[in-house]
């Protein structure tokens, strides 16, 4: 940026400062000339560079003028510092009519009661009950429940269980962060207590879960797989583990996330995938994906912001729901992308995610991105009366069992090309407190680290100065996996002059601050200009899809970018059982370098997915789960 840059954002300031300034004066006391002053010279001296920094300390002669003796700023308060949490002013509406036509078609269409919180019931135990411990573990989450509802199985008993099996495979797997072995019994001791007294809280009754580490959790640390935040205890307890506990489930765990939601490592290293551990686990919702897999929880919460449900589900050969944006309350997680990041269920079964989900969605008003809309999973839908399309690209054996079903798939043409986002800007705003203490603590100054050249001024891809040509998948740490985009991505922005190498196997490093320096560059004008052109891309989306219920993407990659713009939901599911192959990114279709020597791994589920219109997650699970009972290869599972 030089000198011209500087000059002509710091008038646009001006302007924007006197129009802020009456206010000021009248609420602080502070005329309004010196606050607009004085809020000049706090923008060029920290943000705008050498040239801006100059003519501030030129300028600061006139502050006598501006109602303020010479060099002395004002008597008044900074303003508050932001964390990661706080949300912004507006929020991210995925349909195209706004939330309030959506309301008001639904409550036309099918009533008020329809938005009440469906019952889940779970069907009744029948036959003998498993006799070793690695079957019971292995068992879908919704068995267990009927188990303990039946009180053939305690509570205590089931996690003891999964708390010797996570203990035991965790130094192989590296999927925990924390094992909470004392909470977890003392609460599986109360649900059992309960079940005694006649009192049944619901399908997750005493059900042992992890949770994915980005979620605080009162008494136990929440590190975001940070060796920075290795030791930090945030004293709350996020909103899915409020309403898990109050359904009656137990938090044994919280389970491993790559750094900051970028891929599978983290402080301890590489989580690892149980059906191979030459393989990772995928990322950045690693540690669920993995624990899960390797029958270590009954099911796992995960985050995702581009591919993180979906990349370690379909990489562990998992069910897993992506729900549609605002679906699912974030309060009490990291931040990664306030218009992105959704939470949703991951687990051996699509019944299991229905249950799950059916007890976490619904509105916080803590989160104010959250939406109330029906889901009521039907486990004997019609797939005739489903409108279900198919790319060209979509794994054929899958297709072929909905055919088997009754479903009568049609081709959907061609995606719109992904535009706009800004996810980088969003993305640095969030950790602009992080790279600020490590500024501090390597003694680097934040203004000398030098601006990327810019990719598109689509809002400011992190470490690449706008969202580029390749969308969301880039918008992450320089260039994402394609399969877990800007969650999996790696790489990032060149590091600063002087800063000290990462030491290998430890992603925190100064990589950990460049990762976020390219969104803090991008123009407010190309933001916004961003912010329209997704509007554009979720309007075309909403025209391809008007006479579709729900896809099957291309195999591979799932439209996972397109979806992280859109806020669409899918499904994933396993459909097949073979190895794995090679390659970056370690799924089918995944591409990488096709002249390395390609590794036969071991064989494992192979997942699809399957996309819904905006809040059909329940029929989109509801159709997986008629594929899934009428296919077993969900039912098996890693030897270890």
């Amino acid at each position: 940026m030089d000198v011209r840059d500087e000059l002509e954002l710091l008038d646009q300031l001006q302007t924007e400062a006197e129009l802020m300034g009456e206010e000021q004066e009248e609420h602080t006391g502070v005329p309004r000339r010196e606050f607009v002053f004085w809020t000049l010279v706090s923008a060029a001296a920290t943000t705008f560079g050498v040239g801006a920094k100059a003519l501030a300390q030129g300028a600061r002669g006139g502050a006598a003028a501006a109602g303020g003796a010479p060099g002395q700023a004002p008597a008044q308060a900074p303003l508050p510092p932001l964390g990661n949490g706080e949300p912004l002013s507006w929020t991210f509406q995925p349909y195209p009519a706004g939330i309030g036509a959506l309301m008001e078609k639904l409550v036309t269409e099918r009533g008020a009661n329809a938005f009440k919180r469906a019952k889940f019931t779970v069907q009744p135990w029948q036959g003998a009950v498993p006799t070793s411990e690695e079957e019971l573990a292995f068992l879908p989450a919704h068995r267990i429940s009927a188990l303990i509802a039946a009180r053939k199985i305690t509570s205590t008993q089931i996690t003891k269980i999964y708390l010797d099996r996570i203990k035991r495979l965790d130094p192989t797997l590296l999927c925990a962060v924390t094992i909470m072995e004392e909470q977890a019994l003392a609460e599986a001791a109360k649900m059992d207590a309960e079940v005694r007294a006649g009192k049944l809280r619901g399908p997750l009754h005493g059900v042992p879960y992890g949770v994915k580490d980005l979620f605080s959790t009162k008494g136990v640390r929440t590190t975001w797989g940070s060796r920075d935040f290795e030791n930090r205890v945030i004293d709350e307890d996020a909103e899915v583990v409020v309403r898990l506990r109050n359904a009656g489930a137990v938090l044994m765990a919280k389970l491993a996330t790559g750094l900051f939601a970028q891929g599978d490592q983290w402080y301890r290293g590489r989580t690892n995938n149980p059906w191979d551990i030459r393989r990772g686990s995928s990322g950045s919702s690693a540690g669920p994906g993995s624990a899960t897999a390797a029958g270590c929880v009954a099911f796992g919460i995960g985050t995702e912001t581009s591919g993180s449900i979906v990349s370690p589900a379909r990489e562990n050969g998992l069910s897993a729901l992506r729900p549609t944006f605002g679906r699912v309350s974030r309060h009490g997680g990291m931040v990664l992308a306030w218009s992105q990041d959704r939470v949703g269920p991951m687990c051996r079964t699509i019944e299991d995610c229905a249950m799950v989900f059916n007890e976490i969605h619904g509105v916080d008003p803590k989160d104010p991105g959250t939406i109330m809309t029906p889901f009521n999973f039907d486990r004997n839908i019609k797939l005739a009366s489903l409108r279900i399309g198919v790319d060209a690209q979509a794994p054929p054996e899958f297709v072929e069992g909905l055919r088997k079903l009754g479903a009568v798939p049609k081709p959907i043409a061609a995606r719109p090309a992904q535009a706009g986002g800004g996810f980088g800007a969003e993305s640095a705003a969030a950790f602009d407190f992080y790279v600020q203490m490590k500024a501090k603590e390597l003694g680097i100054d934040v203004a000398s680290i030098p601006e990327p050249q810019r990719g598109g001024g689509a809002g400011g891809g992190a470490g690449r100065g706008g969202a580029g040509g390749r969308g969301a998948d880039s918008a992450g740490a320089g260039r994402g996996t394609g399969a877990g985009g800007a969650d999996s991505g790696r790489g990032g922005a060149a590091a600063a002059p002087g800063a000290p190498a990462t030491r290998p196997g430890d992603p925190t490093g100064m990589a950990a601050i460049t990762r976020w320096t390219g969104g803090r560059f991008p123009r407010a004008f190309d933001f916004v200009n961003a912010q329209r052109r997704r509007y554009t891309l979720i309007r075309d989306m909403e025209v391809l899809l008007k006479d579709f219920d729900m896809y099957v993407p291309a195999a591979g990659g799932g439209d996972v970018g397109l979806h992280a713009q859109t806020g669409h939901p899918c499904a994933v599911v396993q459909y097949k059982f073979e190895p794995q192959p090679s390659g970056r990114g370690g799924g089918p279709g995944r591409g990488g370098d096709t002249t390395a020597p390609q590794v036969v791994y071991n064989p494992q589920p192979i997942c699809a997915v399957l996309a819904g219109n905006l809040y059909n997650d329940d029929l989109i699970l509801s159709v997986a789960h008629q594929f899934q009972v009428n296919s077993d290869w969900h039912k098996r599972h890693p030897k270890l």
